[in-house]
């Protein structure tokens, strides 16, 4: 398996994509959109956690010119971020339920195409191979560690470094 870091986060965003489908066909009940919707939570948790811990602070320190990139995908976590909260304290059969999944996803899958089409590129662009299977053994090392619930005060700190640095 590639320790690329652009490799394994695109196969994050591969796996989240597929949840977000699910949750989207039709005829679910509200028991199972709450499974779903807890998987979702999982795989965001775990990966916004690398990305802001691992791959975000080297890049920032790495390729300064992406500086502005950088502080905009913090930004859009934190959205992430807020909206995962909300959803972990939801139940299902809550009246919001279904637009705030619908929301995150929105936001989420234009994060995603942003940083597929556009920040990416630039990464790969700008940092060795070694240096991007490097960054990915450090994410994968982080991942072992990752909070797995929104909740977690790892996930809070997190959010909170997100807003207040």
């Amino acid at each position: 398996m590639s320790t690329d870091a652009i490799v394994l986060l695109k196969s994050d965003h591969k796996e989240v994509k597929a949840q977000f489908r699910e949750f989207q066909k039709p005829g679910k009940t509200p028991a199972q959109k709450g499974k779903i919707v807890d998987t979702i939570l999982e795989l965001l948790t775990v990966h916004t956690y690398i990305e802001n811990e691992v791959m975000y602070p080297r890049v920032r320190e790495l390729l300064p010119e992406l500086e502005d990139d950088v502080l905009e995908s913090y930004e859009e976590h934190h959205v992430a971020d807020v909206l995962c909260m909300e959803l972990a304290g939801m139940q299902p059969s809550d009246e919001r339920f279904d637009a705030k999944t619908t929301v995150l996803i929105e936001n989420v899958t234009h994060h995603i195409d942003e940083e597929e089409q556009d920040w990416f590129p630039k990464v790969r662009e700008g940092l060795g191979r070694k240096q991007l299977q490097d960054l990915g053994a450090e994410m994968l090392e982080a991942k072992k560690t990752a909070p797995r619930r929104p909740e977690q005060p790892s996930a809070m700190k997190k959010a909170i470094d997100a807003v207040v640095s």
